[in-house]
């Protein structure tokens, strides 16, 4: 039996559960987010205030997916109540962000500067030049949006410079010694 897919989830006040066929739809009266259930393996039930993942078989196909499911519509819940954040830091002599509206411009070093938009239910503040924070009510869209981000100047592994994660510890190489 799955450790965690065997863990009822309770369902916190202000939060409603819709379980409709393959879908389980999760809104807290602003926003909703839904997740798909291979309803073939995997059962989602909803007693009183707890939800229950149960999957039909023992096959690996089904074991695999029991704790995933819970996890997704878990996260679902969680980001619905507390929200996901992710922190960016950006280290480099003139590398810094910026806000204009829903638009985050981002001079890296490069000869242009770096224009992302906002994603549909995702805030993007800059605190401060050099710090970025991504945060939603999706998990994965929180961490695709703080990727992307990420991706457009990785850290460089000689001096660090480049946007990195605020819990990333960079691991610096040696430069290069003189000539013998």
């Amino acid at each position: 039996m799955s450790r965690i897919g065997s863990k009822p989830i309770t369902i916190p006040s202000g939060i409603t559960v819709k379980i409709e066929n393959s879908t389980v739809t999760v809104s807290n009266g602003k926003e909703s987010l839904s997740t798909n259930v291979p309803s073939e393996v995997i059962s989602v039930v909803q007693e009183d205030q707890e939800i229950i993942v149960k999957r039909s078989d023992d096959t690996k196909e089904s074991r695999s997916l029991h704790g995933l499911i819970r996890s997704l519509i878990n996260n679902n819940i969680i980001g619905l109540t507390e929200g996901f954040k992710k922190n960016l830091e950006i280290n480099g002599v003139g590398y810094k962000a910026a806000k204009q509206g829903s638009t985050l411009v981002l001079n890296l070093g490069y000869s242009h500067q770096i224009e992302v938009e906002e994603p549909k239910g995702i805030t993007i503040d800059v605190p401060a030049p050099n710090r970025i924070t991504v945060s939603g009510a999706d998990k994965q869209l929180v961490g695709e949006t703080a990727a992307v981000i990420r991706g457009y100047r990785t850290p460089d592994p000689y001096k660090g410079k480049g946007i990195k994660y605020d819990y990333e510890q960079l691991h610096l190489k040696e430069g290069k010694t003189g000539a013998k």
